[in-house]
């Protein structure tokens, strides 16, 4: 009886793997969460297996945008290695305490809670130094770089970047998704820094490999796309990013439905495009759009929350309405203050749109 449980137990586990893979998020879930409830029946809460099933959940959960959620597994699993730290040892133990502690630094990343992702992603790395495979320390490196970069902290993002791509490079090759992720974060790093034509080689070539292991409609691939777009954005070139975004943006609704933060980072871009190109009450109409969607799915004191309302104030006091602009951008600011480092662009230009709407409103 034990072992039927065991063994049904394992194929929940891989079902959840191959749903997970195919985006069937809610199948995944399911299964993981049934063979989840088999191995805490059969091992007792405290063990292993329970960690690296709660690590699973919680990389199902944080693809749905359910970050607290994830967050919470990774916790829990995080929690249950360091209690068992004397009792197991192996590459295995290892991986799974790693892991969760990247997926506990990045569901805080993702909810703006940047000071406290990075202490678990730091440790993350620095267990990953001493592990035998050097995918796993270029994996840490860069959940730690994407953090360094959403912070402001771009010199310590470089540096963790440069350092996992040769890791990936050196293990893979460049065709493999590691390498395709890496160069995304790279060019999206220099787009941060407003270093576009930096920006333009990494981003396409993460597009170029996306393309050939995935093919053109594959959500990673899309990302990569979009991203691609945004370096052309800043290098003035909206007839060739719009496309990308447009058809980005049908195939995110085709299979996420009409809400979900790829959806409403995609419409933000859009919003950009049309403005840029003149055309005010449609940038608008879009960056209220992702506003909504982005204040339902992770509230209005996150940074992602705040972007988008800077860049709606933006078109607001080009079309002479900074009185609706300022409480906006004192909302924007103080979530920025809360998340970012004081010398952030994204911080800088938001004080200054509210200088203009002030200025602009007369007040």
């Amino acid at each position: 009886m034990q072992e039927d449980k065991l063994e049904r137990a394992l194929g929940l586990h891989e079902q959840a793997r191959a749903l997970q893979g195919s985006r069937d998020l809610a199948g995944a879930e399911a299964s993981c969460r049934e063979a989840l409830a088999l191995i805490e029946e059969l091992d007792g809460p405290v063990h292993p297996d329970v960690a690296n099933l709660l690590h699973s959940l919680g990389s199902i959960l944080e693809q749905q945008g359910r970050y607290d959620d994830a967050g919470a597994c990774a916790s829990r699993a995080v929690a249950i290695m360091d209690e068992i730290a004397d009792l197991v040892e192996g590459p295995e133990a290892a991986l799974i305490l790693i892991q969760s502690l990247g997926l506990l630094g990045t569901a805080q990343r993702q909810k703006g809670r940047y000071r406290d992702a990075e202490p678990p992603l730091l440790r993350a790395v620095e267990l990953s130094e001493s592990y035998s495979d050097c995918e796993v320390l270029a994996t840490a490196l860069n959940d730690l770089g994407v953090l360094y970069k959403y912070s402001g902290k771009f010199a310590e993002a470089e540096r963790v970047y440069g350092r996992a791509l040769a890791l990936a490079r050196e293990r893979h090759g460049d065709i493999h998704p590691l390498v395709a992720t890496l160069y995304h974060n790279r060019g999206g790093l220099e787009h941060a820094r407003g270093r576009f034509e930096a920006a333009e080689a990494p981003a396409r070539r993460a597009w170029e490999i996306r393309r050939e292991l995935l093919g053109v409609e594959h959500p990673d691939t899309l990302a990569d796309a979009c991203a691609y777009a945004g370096v052309l954005d800043g290098l003035g070139r909206y007839a060739e990013s719009r496309p990308l975004y447009e058809h980005a943006l049908r195939v995110y609704r085709q299979i996420y439905g009409r809400e979900h933060f790829e959806i409403a980072a995609t419409l933000h871009n859009l919003a950009g495009v049309d403005f840029a190109e003149g055309d005010p009450k449609r940038a608008s109409r879009r960056y209220r759009h992702a506003l909504r969607i982005k204040e339902r799915l992770l509230g209005r004191d996150h940074p992602e929350w705040a972007l988008t309302a800077n860049n709606l104030c933006t078109v607001l006091h080009e079309s002479g309405r900074d009185r609706e602009a300022e409480p906006l951008l004192l909302r924007a600011i103080a979530a920025l203050e809360r998340a970012l480092e004081p010398g952030h662009p994204l911080l800088a230009l938001s004080r200054a749109n509210l200088e203009a709407a002030r200025g602009g409103s007369g007040d």
